[in-house]
């Protein structure tokens, strides 16, 4: 997974990868890794590849061991620029946060940014060793946010739906309504 790293040797490479693009609450979260390439933690590929149990333990490995740092955008601002300009705005802070500047950044998707920096990778998570622990450090800092939104309100089942639409959170808007926590640009349709 050190193929695209390898086009780039004695650059600064970040991998970055987002999560929450989809679901109807909470915010969307990217992440920038720089992989120290001497150091391979074994075991890191795309986060949905992972049993939470072993995203957790990588993440902490990867946030012990490596140069990181995220951007969180809300879902008022989501429904104040939408979800593309939010996530690209996720994936600028992040890089804006680490701790040494990148001359290379390789995101996962097709995402077209103004800084000539960033190279999309259409299945960059399964083929970047950086994006892949990105989207490990992004979805494990969405996912514990969304636990914490889920003991506020119970009843949409956060703990397990992470705020994506399953029927049972889709259930729960149409008979509680929306939270704060939700986007109100998204459109729920009603379960019949």
């Amino acid at each position: 997974m050190l193929e695209f790293e390898n086009q780039y040797i004695g650059k600064v490479i970040a991998g970055i990868d987002e999560a929450g693009r989809g679901p109807l609450a909470g915010p969307v979260v990217a992440s920038a890794v720089i992989v120290d390439q001497k150091n391979i933690i074994e075991g890191i590929k795309d986060s949905k590849k992972l049993s939470p149990k072993l995203r957790e333990s990588l993440y902490r490995q990867i946030t012990t061991e490596y140069i990181w740092a995220t951007g969180i955008i809300s879902h008022d601002e989501i429904d104040q620029i939408n979800i593309l300009e939010a996530t690209k705005k996720a994936c600028y802070l992040a890089v804006k946060n680490l701790a040494i500047e990148p001359t290379i950044i390789l995101v996962d998707g097709n995402m077209k940014f103004s800084d000539k920096r960033f190279i999309s990778i259409i299945n960059g998570d399964n083929l970047s060793i950086s994006i892949a622990a990105a989207s490990i450090v992004a979805k494990v800092t969405r996912d514990r946010l969304m636990l914490e939104y889920a003991k506020e309100f119970p009843e949409y089942l956060w703990h397990k739906n992470f705020g994506y639409g399953t029927k049972e959170h889709i259930s729960a808007i149409n008979l509680c309504g929306k939270t704060k926590y939700h986007r109100q640009s998204f459109k729920v349709k009603r379960l019949n």
